[in-house]
């Protein structure tokens, strides 16, 4: 436990490898503490070990043993793992027991030291170290046996394993001076052990098979490693004794005397011995190749005298032409033997050919970059040059061949930077080298300055300088240039600024030097320059003058900051001075930028004079005054020459000359100098403002001046660094007229104003005008806007919106005709959008600075509404064109509107902005009557949702904005007053004023709605107030009784908000509290409001409570429901509700009638938490609250009353009947029922019977029915409560009475619904085909539309009996003592005459859809619309239907048949299942009841088909007659059109689109009935080879739509089920299940609402069915596929979820087969899917093995055959083939396909003859057997193959005989 693999403990008797012997053996024995024969590695090892020691010896530790003999194995993992394991059992032993070890590891140490894995070497280290700590000074005795290897070892190749060397011998020394003292002591030993290890060579330098590339690799480790260990070796020990610290000689420095003499001695041998280690020097091994020049340095320093003159000409040729050396690893210590070598022995130049030897590889090694080391090279060169013999070379031609190789390599550079500036900088150190020792060249004076001027010529001149120009960027066209030339562009510009500097710091040499020699370089580029320009070529004049811009930006980089003047006086001055003229005529750019950057770089005090000396013609000042410039002459050159050149006219060159005139600006005249500028550009009244353009262009210019004078920190105070020195009144004038004048919206213009205020970028804040002028600006583009806002085609923008701003900003406009408002609004809005960031220089103006913000955001708004306006609203349609105009500059700016942007602004300016914004959105929402109020509430609460978060105001400012949003007006809030929070009394007000503000209510409340969804409704309702009514109470009750607004109610949006809240902030209580109040109080104002209606008397609290039509009633029933829902109201705030309303129920001894009326609605909800509370107990004293005393006088006050039936109009009685009821909830559930049951009072019950029986005391009270509404209802709900609570009670009369009366109140509604289907019936048949349609949909409307109660009463009558039908299920299921008094023998003939009734129901709007269908598709639309109005009436038909036993449903169809309407109960179904109006209840009945029995075999297949033919096979089941044929079978034309006429334009349509939800439907239904039938029965082959014949393999394809297939692609197969995404799983779960149970009927009840997400289990289930149904048919639609990609994610699906539970399936269905047939067995494994089949018939059989792939049915199944006995090899074959054909091609099980199988076989044995064309004698697809016979050679075929032969060879001949047929 816990050892390494491996590791177990070995017999210290036992050694196992030889090393480990040797460590065992005695202690006489030579070997016992070295190895065998007493050697180590080659050298003899001399024991220092005592015999004690070595005895100790035979005492190690087993385990250390086992690891120490695991070293020698080959496996490099082997000893990696030993020596881990080895290094930790160290770490825990102590220093004596680890000194036994210490012999057998410095044996092992020395050759794993060697090993070829780095990984083993750095391990041994690993363990030396964890040794040595351990041992401490107790390894002494060792030392001279290990010092050598390890000394070794510190220089290995492999930098972590040197490291870890070093780290062990830093372990055992840890001072310098004791590894000193170390390597003195046993310099001999190591000396010994280096010497060695040169001699070896690779075949001895190991005893085991190694591979030779291996071996070679070894032995450049050794030989370079021992090779450095050496040098090092000699420098450490030949290095010069410290001279102040030899004063006394002790015992230490005499170690290391003799150590010196010893390193002496050895080396003197060495190098005698491996003759000058040339061998080595020529090595193919780089590696060893650096060690021996390491080697070689440390002889030239440290023992110089055993080199002899021979031995100096041997290496000469060797050391002094290394430049052949290519390889970068060696460079470094090649340079270091080269310098020391040439040094030391300079006569050794006279030993060979320097040309040839020397400098012709030199060439080559320059221009090739060094061969990679140029950071290690170039600095060398110099030191090169100071070595080199002068008298070997000529100096002019060594130099240019120096340079022109030295700078070759650039191109071998270009990939790093770092080498080309070393590159350069030994250019420039060499060059300045030669210039300085041209004497060493040269003897004479004149000799000498002639060698200078050659090299500045030749080299300086034409080759940097050259190099420099040639270098230049945009030298070369972008169309000329290379790839390779365009991606090396970077470094060749990184290049060129380092050769400018390069050649500058060689100038600035030269200056030092000598300054004469300059005027030599710069008169030949000067000449140069101009002859260029006198050229006229434009390219190279171009080239040329940005050549000369860059140079000039480098001195002033480089040069003129360090105070030299040589670059103006010398180069710059007379330049400029010769080519001014040229650039003056000629109108260059790049010549104005010429002088732009020299006046930058020199100032143009000192150009200017220069640029006018150049001018012969100048009459202006005379040539002393120009040498001699003060102010005001300056001043006057630059008004009368450089202004008017560079400001005249507007073209190309504008640009260029605006710089340099902003670059002659100087600080001492700069004020003088920008009047005059702006002066003569404004002044010029000729011109007006067509000036404008350069003047912006120039503004945008002094805008970047002013920013790079600001940036340099020293020049801060500069004049031109701020704004304010460049104010000018011209500026401010102009600007201020552009905006007062009559429109001037040129693009000029806007430019201008645009360049004078700045803010472009978020960066450029720079304006030229002073703030009064800036907000005069402002103050005109306000006007602007707001011009364009006052016109606006919507009334509440050009109204409320405009006012809001001019009230707040005293602004005038002008809406003359004469005026164009939307040009001018253009050209504000522009003007502000390229200007957008100056907009916070008026952070301090907030009314106007929110004025245009607000201006800006109205507009916005506009300009999204617009969207939704007609173009009505507008006079001409292209006036909205224009107005988009500026919608498009306002959309701009709005989008630069970011948060860090609004944090910037000014608090008051946003909560200004806010009062402006929130008022103009609250008059859009209510005045905008004329667009869809939708979308228009959904837009503008986005809009103030961006709006808030824009602003982000604090809490408070917030609430105050909401609450201006939120104030009272005419026409909002409509039910509660903001101020009392009292109900608002609407009575009185005409209709149409009601009306009108009923709408505009609710578009506000949806407005407010969709506010709250967007931020949150937090933050209206959080700052409640728990005394009192709070302000938000108010809101909440508004909203809930508004109910519905546009595009949003209560229920789906606004109470699930209030509950999350109120959930998330558990302290709201206060506020529910609040609403409760208001609601309540306003219900019992308006309690009268709800009117006696049978339809709204009782609501479904679950689903239909907007069925309660006053307002506030409505509102609080949903709130206390939802809050009782949702458990955030329990029993305490139920007694307090009850509490309060039994308060309220009396005034005095009157009864508050609007308090009776709204009261049961209440009860119905808070009875159940109120008996808890009562029963549990909790609430104390019963006094307090006394439930049952308070009940129990309720039903006493109904039990006074007569019963219902002979009820009174002005009576009470249905208020207190209503209370009663209320007080007693049912439910379905029996769970629930009997929890509802277990706090009811046994003289509640008595009471609640006795006013059960009352209702039946009238002689036929059953049959009786009175006039007064709501009297059948209320006795339903009656019958409900007294059957669910009392129900164990009733007598024989009680049922009778029950049933009799849920008979009557049902039977009437079916009277009147066939009576409705009749009257469609003849409408239709009667509608004549020149009447409208339109009129006849009305008609039918109105034949449609029930008035009678009847659905109503029959409505409650449905509940109840749905009730009592539940009960009894569960009586029945439960085997519970409910309802005893009802036996089976009497409810279940009622429950399907009931049953029957409601099927009638059913089949009656099925009929009138249909037949109105058969009119139009919106006539159908039309009668399914008829049952939204009653739908909880038809959801609880269609709960029934589903219910109803296949008996009911057997006689409601013949019933409906008997009718003989012109549609039947089918097609009823099928007009329901298909309804264009959907009420999923319905649908899913409609289905439910065509695919079950009876109803299945009836819904598929056309009636009046004929018999079956004679194909039949003789001994098919007869049970099937009456199926149609082949050739006359038919589907019903309900889904024939879904199956066999399927278009293609399915694909294209929504994945939710009725066509695809019917087609879906149809095929469900069609997959489930052909499942139902029977195997092998003639129904089902027949309408399987239909289906497969005529239907479209579309519907495949429509199914993958829906399944989500590309979520496998990043899917493994190999994940869990709970593993894949839910959608997927969702799917897959489908698709087993209807595999599994053969139906859909689940996942098609889970289809409605239609949804993609519900429509795609629906498609994996019907692709389950089809697998499962027909197999082969969707095999051929796969095999057919073309996309790879699909068929690969449809098979992956398959597979995985759909294969393993068909082939489970196939294979117990193939086990559970009963084949009858001793000559017949099947065996099945199920592991391997495979099945065997063994048939054997008198002496002969066949095993025939049926193989069923992973991915059936996709794959085909294989059949082989494992065994024949007695068959021949054709007879085999057909037999294989034929199960082939069967397996393969059936729409089956596999055990019907080898069922027939069988009987093809046995009917071949019996002599039947197989049919000629296909082989077999049981036809594969129809099991026909071959009836058809030739008349001439009396062959028999199957029908279906010779209709197969005569269509595809085009005649009727026999296949055999070919005679006619």
């Amino acid at each position: 436990m816990g050892k390494p693999k491996g590791d177990a403990a070995r017999s210290k008797a036992r050694p196992s490898s030889s090393s480990l012997a040797a460590s065992l053996l005695p202690s006489g024995s030579a070997a016992a503490s070295v190895g065998f024969g007493g050697y180590v590695g080659s050298s003899r090892f001399e024991t220092s070990l005592s015999n004690e020691e070595s005895a100790s010896f035979l005492d190690l530790d087993t385990e250390v043993a086992q690891h120490l003999q695991r070293l020698s194995r080959k496996d490099p993992t082997t000893k990696i793992k030993a020596l881990t394991s080895l290094s930790e059992l160290i770490k825990q032993k102590k220093g004596k027991e680890i000194l036994p070890i210490i012999p057998q590891w410095s044996f092992e140490y020395k050759k794993l030291i060697l090993d070829y894995n780095r990984d083993v070497r750095r391990a041994t280290h690993d363990v030396m170290t964890n040794v040595v700590t351990g041992v401490g000074r107790d390894l002494a005795p060792h030392l001279r046996s290990i010092m050598g290897p390890w000394w070794f070892s510190q220089f290995d190749l492999v930098s972590e394993v040197s490291q870890a060397a070093k780290s062990s011998l830093q372990a055992a020394f840890p001072a310098q001076e004791k590894r000193l003292d170390a390597l003195n002591l046993c310099s001999s030993e190591i000396f010994a052990y280096l010497e060695e290890n040169l001699k070896l060579t690779p075949q001895n330098l190991s005893d085991k098979a190694l591979a030779s590339d291996e071996l070679e690799e070894m032995y450049q480790q050794m030989i370079s490693s021992s090779l450095v260990a050496l040098a090092t070796l000699l420098d450490i020990l030949l290095h010069a004794p410290d001279k102040a610290g030899s004063a006394n000689i002790n015992a230490e420095s005499k170690l290391a005397s003799k150590a010196r003499g010893v390193a002496t001695s050895s080396a003197e041998k060495l190098f005698s011995f491996h003759k000058c280690f040339l061998n080595f020097l020529k090595s193919e091994s780089p590696s060893i190749r650096s060690a021996t020049y390491s080697l070689l340095s440390s002889f030239i320093k440290n023992v110089p005298e055993v080199f002899s003159e021979g031995d100096v000409r041997c290496l000469a040729p060797a050391l002094l032409g290394v430049f052949r050396e290519n390889n970068p690893i060696c460079h470094s210590s090649m340079w270091e033997a080269f310098l020391l070598f040439s040094r030391k022995f300079p006569q050794s130049w006279a030993y060979l050919n320097v040309h040839k030897s020397v400098l012709n590889h030199l060439w080559q090694f320059l221009r090739n970059g060094c061969y990679g080391s140029p950071r290690v090279s170039y600095p060398a060169l110099v030191l090169f040059l100071e070595v080199l013999p002068t008298q070997s070379v000529e100096a002019d031609k060594f130099f240019v061949n120096f340079f022109k190789n030295l700078l070759a390599g650039r191109s071998m550079c270009d990939s790093s930077s770092t080498d080309q500036l070393s590159l350069l900088r030994a250019t420039t150190e060499c060059f300045l080298w030669g210039l300085r020792n041209a004497s060493r060249f040269c003897d004479g004076s004149n000799s000498i300055h002639d060698l200078q001027v050659d090299l500045i010529d030749k080299v300086l001149v034409k080759i940097l300088w050259a190099s420099f120009f040639e270098l230049s960027e945009g030298s070369i066209s972008p169309i000329q240039r290379k790839p390779a030339e365009t991606l090396s562009m970077t470094n060749s510009v990184s290049y060129l600024q380092e050769l400018g500097r390069c050649i500058l710091e060689i100038l600035s040499g030269i200056n030092l030097l000598e300054q004469n020699l300059l005027s030599f370089f710069f008169t030949s580029v000067q000449d140069s320059f101009l002859n260029m320009l006198q050229q006229g070529n434009l390219e190279i004049v171009m080239g040329s003058m940005k050549k000369m811009i860059e140079f000039v930006l480098l001195l002033e980089k480089y040069s003129v900051l360090e105070g030299e003047s040589w670059p103006l006086d010398q180069f710059i001055g007379p330049l400029l001075s010769k080519a001014f003229p040229w650039i003056k005529s000629s109108e260059s750019i790049d010549g104005l930028k010429l002088l732009s950057v020299s006046v930058s770089t020199f100032g143009p005090r000192k150009i200017v004079p220069i640029l006018i000396g150049g001018i012969e013609t100048s009459t202006l000042l005379s040539v002393e005054e120009v040498k001699d410039i003060s102010p005001e002459k300056f001043m006057k050159i630059f008004q009368e020459i450089f202004i008017p050149w560079c400001m005249d006219g507007h073209d190309s060159l504008t640009a260029a000359r605006q710089d340099l005139l902003l670059s002659l600006l100087d600080d001492e005249c700069f004020t003088q100098q920008w009047s005059d500028v702006i002066s003569y550009v404004l002044n010029q009244q000729h011109q007006g403002f067509n000036n404008l353009a350069t003047m912006e262009m120039l503004l945008a210019k002094a805008r970047d001046e002013i920013t790079k004078r600001s940036s340099v920190r020293e020049l801060n105070q500069r004049i031109g660094s701020k704004a304010e020195h460049w104010h000018h009144r011209l500026i401010e004038s102009t600007a201020i007229s552009l905006i007062r004048s009559p429109p001037v919206t040129t693009t000029s213009a806007v430019q201008f104003l645009c360049s004078v205020l700045g803010g472009s970028t978020e960066g450029s804040s720079i304006a030229f005008v002073s703030r009064s002028s800036l907000v005069l600006l402002y103050r005109g583009i306000l006007e602007k806007l707001v011009s364009f806002i006052k016109q606006s085609p919507l009334c509440s923008v050009n109204d409320t919106c405009s006012s809001l701003i001019v009230n707040s900003v005293d602004i005038e406009f002008d809406l003359s005709s004469s005026v164009d408002v939307i040009s001018v609004a253009k050209f504000a809005a522009e003007v502000i959008d390229r200007s957008f960031f100056s907009l916070k220089a008026l952070n301090q103006d907030a009314t106007l600075l929110s004025s245009i913000l607000s201006s800006i955001f109205i507009i916005d708004l506009e300009s999204r509404i617009s969207s939704l306006v007609d173009n009505t609203l507008y006079e001409l349609k292209e006036k909205k064109v224009d107005r988009n105009l500026v919608y498009d500059f306002v959309n701009d700016v709005c989008s630069k509107m970011n948060n860090q942007f609004w944090k910037s602004i000014n608090y008051d300016v946003r909560k200004s902005s806010a009062n402006i914004l929130v008022q103009s959105i609250r008059s859009v929402v209510l005045l905008e009557d004329d667009l869809q109020p939708c979308q228009l509430t959904i837009l503008c609460a986005s809009w103030m949702a961006k709006v808030f978060e824009y602003l982000s105001l604090d809490q408070t400012d917030e609430d105050n904005i909401c609450g201006l949003l939120l104030v009272e007006s005419d026409v909002w809030p409509m039910w509660i007053s903001p101020s009392t929070s009292a109900s608002i009394n609407t009575h009185g007000l005409p209709a149409h004023l009601c009306e009108l503000r009923t709408s505009k209510s609710q578009r506000f409340v949806s407005f407010i709605d969709s506010l709250l969804m967007k931020m949150g409704i937090h933050r209206f309702l959080a700052g409640h107030r728990d005394e009192g009514s709070s302000p938000q109470a108010w809101l909440s009750a508004e909203i809930l009784c508004t109910w519905e607004w546009p595009g949003g109610s209560v229920q789906t949006s606004f109470l699930p908000a209030l509950v999350s809240f109120c959930k998330s902030e558990p302290s709201n209580g206060g506020l529910l509290n609040s609403i409760f109040d208001i609601l309540l109080n306003g219900a019992l104002v308006h309690g009268g409001d709800e009117r006696e209606s049978s339809g709204n008397m009782w609501v479904d609290l679950n689903n239909h409570i907007e069925d309660v039509e006053e307002p506030f009633l409505r509102a609080l029933v949903s709130l206390i429901f939802t809050l009782f829902k949702e458990d955030l109201w329990r029993e305490e705030e139920a007694m307090a509700a009850f509490k309060m309303l039994t308060d309220k129920l009396f005034i005095g001894e009157e009864t508050s009638k609007n308090c009776l009326r709204i009261i049961p609605f209440i009860m119905g909800i808070i009875i159940s938490p109120l008996r808890t509370k009562t029963k549990s107990g909790v609430s104390g004293d019963n006094t307090v609250l006394p439930l049952e005393a308070f009940l129990g006088g309720w039903l006493e006050r109904s039990l006074s009353f007569p019963p219902l039936v002979l009820w009174q109009s002005g009576e009470d009685m249905q208020d207190w009947f209503q209370l009663v009821i209320s007080c007693y909830p049912v439910s379905e559930i029996a769970e629930e029922a009997k929890a509802l049951q277990r706090h009811v009072s046994n003289e509640e019950r008595t009471l609640l019977l006795d006013l059960f029986r009352k209702q039946k005391q009238v002689p036929g009270a059953s049959t009786v029915i009175t006039q007064l509404p709501g009297v059948q209802i209320l006795l339903a709900r009656l019958i409900e409560v007294a059957v669910s609570y009392c129900g164990n009670d009733f007598n024989e009369e009680d049922w009778d009475f029950v049933f009799s009366t849920l008979k009557r109140l049902i039977q009437s509604a079916v009277v009147v619904m066939e009576e409705t289907s009749e009257n469609v019936s003849d409408f239709i048949s009667g509608v004549s085909s020149m009447e409208k349609e339109i009129d006849t949909l009305e008609r039918l409307g109105h034949i449609v539309s029930i008035s009678d109660s009847s659905l109503d009463d029959a409505k409650n009558a449905l509940s109840a009996f749905s009730l009592l039908n539940a009960l009894v299920k569960h009586k029945s299921g439960e085997g519970e003592d409910g309802l005893n008094s009802l036996t089976d023998e009497i409810w279940d003939p009622v429950k399907d005459r009931i049953l029957e009734g409601v099927l009638r129901l059913f089949f009656c709007t099925g009929l009138a859809e249909a037949i109105a269908a058969s009119y139009s598709p919106e006539a159908a639309f039309l009668v399914a619309s008829f049952r939204v109005d009653h739908l909880q009436f038809w959801e609880l038909v269609a709960h029934l239907v589903v219910d109803s036993s296949p008996r009911a449903r057997d006689r409601a169809v013949r019933a409906v048949e008997f009718w003989g309407l012109s549609k039947g109960a089918i097609s009823s179904l099928y007009a329901i299942m298909f309804s264009s109006k959907p009420i999923p209840s319905l649908h899913f009945a409609a289905y439910t009841v065509l695919s079950t029995e009876p109803i299945s075999r009836l819904a598929i297949v056309a009636d009046g088909n004929a018999s079956p033919s004679d194909e039949s096979p003789n001994d098919q089941d007869s049970s099937n007659a009456g199926l149609p044929s082949e050739e006359t079978l038919t589907l019903r034309d309900e889904i024939s059109c879904m199956v066999e006429k399927l278009n293609y334009e399915l694909l294209d349509t929504d994945l939710t689109a009725p066509e695809r939800v019917q087609t879906f439907l149809a095929w469900s239904l069609l997959l489930s009935h052909v499942n139902s039938l029977p195997s092998l029965t003639q129904e089902r082959e027949r309408l399987v080879q239909h289906i497969e014949r005529t239907a479209n393999p579309l519907i495949l394809d429509s199914l993958f739509q829906h399944i989500p297939l590309e979520q496998y692609m990043a899917q493994s197969l190999k994940k869990k089920d709970a593993d894949i995404p839910y959608d997927l799983s969702v799917v897959a779960s489908a698709a087993t299940r209807a595999i599994t149970t053969g139906s859909s009927l689940s996942t098609v009840e889970s289809l409605w609402p239609i949804e993609a997400g519900n429509m795609a289990p629906l498609a994996g289930a019907i692709y389950g069915l089809m697998l499962g149904v027909l197999p082969a048919y969707v095999r051929e639609w796969f095999s057919g596929m073309r996309d790879r990609s699909a068929s690969s994610l449809i098979e992956a699906f398959t597979r995985s979820w759909c294969s393993p539970s068909l082939i489970k399936n196939e294979l117990s269905q193939i086990k559970k087969a009963d084949f009858k047939d001793e000559s017949f067995s099947v065996s099945v494994s199920k592991s391997a899917n495979e099945v065997v089949a063994t048939y054997t018939k008198d002496e002969t059989g066949m095993d025939l093995m049926i193989r069923v792939p992973v991915s059936y049915p996709l794959r085909p199944v294989d059949v082989s055959c494992s065994k024949s006995i007695g068959i021949s090899d054709a007879k085999q074959r057909k037999w294989l083939m034929s199960m082939l054909l069967f397996v393969r091609s059936q729409n089956g099980a596999l055990a019907e396909a080898i069922r027939i199988w069988k009987r093809n076989s046995d009917k071949e044995f019996e002599g039947v003859e197989d049919c000629p064309i296909c082989y077999s004698v049981i036809h594969t697809l129809n099991h026909s057997l071959p009836r058809r016979a030739c008349v001439t050679c009396k062959y028999k075929f199957h029908k279906a193959c010779l209709e197969k032969w005569f269509s595809t060879s085009a005649k009727k001949v026999c296949p055999l005989c070919q005679s006619p047929c």
